[in-house]
């Protein structure tokens, strides 16, 4: 019944979306995800991603933000567009190619070429037991890179501040978490991908690190002419790093549009209350004890209404019984029945 529901309440695409791929790195169409929790044909239905819209333009690289708390679908997000989750409905575009027709080894290869992931934790990324040298050269391998594989891993290394004396002969453990980090990112930089998936690429790293990351991050859409999709919950960093920010609830995008008026000017409750539970140094404007993120709850994912009635202040009647449309104000993508 709730996919039948899915496919009935699918709201208008997004004002501005061109019927034809063509000048798109990525674009998402009504993409949905659904999970069964419990029993196949019994258990509840739990909308991961729910109906979410996105293009990404091939002509202009950018830092986009998917932001949100813990549960709110974004590293499903993420997977799905790595290929690694499966979605249940809508469309997925990479350069104009429909994914899920790309069924010859040659073009899955493409594809995960083109698109290459950054991990939250390095350390998690690496065998314990098995050289870093070895996951570089085996990349570089796999890549069917034509030129040579030494010389392919010493230049991503060194786009990344290391060369290969750092890591030759070395385990994980023996090199730092800042290390480890940039080593990942340059094993996904071999493939020379025009598309980095970073979920959660400094909540790892010492704080002394995470500025050059981010801004190595920033120097890669500047010089590479590389589009990042960078996911956090860290609205400062977001903030720093961002041209373009998703806010994320309840596998729904509330709220999109330039980082400077969605961090600035937030129009959506929900993004207004994520600011606000952001702590102050100053004394005059405390930060509010009262505002609480809740854990993840399948009331919510499986509402008929917004996804965030229950805990909006401005919330009515209607908006517990029907789900906003996108809608467009000040340059911006808004999820809400006040606009």
């Amino acid at each position: 019944m709730l996919l039948k529901r899915l496919k009935m309440e699918k709201t208008e695409r997004i004002k501005g979306f061109a019927q034809h791929a063509d000048g798109n790195l990525l674009e998402t169409k009504d993409l949905t995800k659904v999970f069964t929790i419990g029993k196949r044909l019994t258990g509840s239905k739990l909308v991961a991603v729910n109906s979410v819209n996105l293009r990404m333009k091939k002509e202009k690289p950018e830092i986009f933000t998917l932001a949100g708390e813990s549960g709110s679908g974004k590293t499903t997000l993420a997977r799905i567009i790595l290929g690694l989750t499966e979605f249940t409905s809508g469309e997925m575009l990479y350069k104009g190619k429909d994914i899920t027709k790309l069924k010859s080894k040659k073009e899955k290869m493409w594809l995960k070429r083109e698109i290459q992931p950054i991990f939250q934790n390095p350390y998690e990324a690496f065998n314990p037991l098995k050289k870093v040298e070895n996951y570089l050269f085996e990349t570089a391998t796999r890549s069917g890179t034509n030129h040579d594989k030494k010389a392919a891993v010493n230049d991503a290394l060194n786009m990344v501040g290391l060369n290969q004396n750092d890591v030759l002969g070395k385990y994980p453990h023996e090199l730092s978490g800042g290390q480890l980090q940039r080593t990942a990112i340059a094993r996904a930089l071999i493939t020379t991908p025009d598309l980095l998936i970073a979920d959660e690429p400094v909540s790892m790293i010492d704080a002394s690190l995470r500025m050059s990351v981010l801004n190595f991050f920033k120097d890669l859409k500047e010089m590479k002419n590389v589009s990042i999709i960078y996911i956090t919950h860290d609205l400062a960093t977001a903030y720093y790093i961002s041209d373009r920010i998703g806010i994320m609830y309840r596998g729904c995008l509330v709220e999109l549009g330039p980082v400077e008026k969605v961090l600035k000017k937030p129009l959506h409750p929900y993004t207004k209350l994520l600011l606000e539970s952001i702590p102050k140094t100053d004394p005059e404007h405390r930060w509010g004890n009262e505002i609480k993120m809740s854990n993840l709850e399948v009331k919510e994912y499986g509402s008929m209404g917004c996804k965030f009635a229950e805990r909006c202040p401005l919330a009515s009647e209607e908006c517990r019984k029907e789900a906003p449309k996108d809608v467009f104000v000040d340059g911006r993508l808004v999820k809400c029945i006040l606009f």
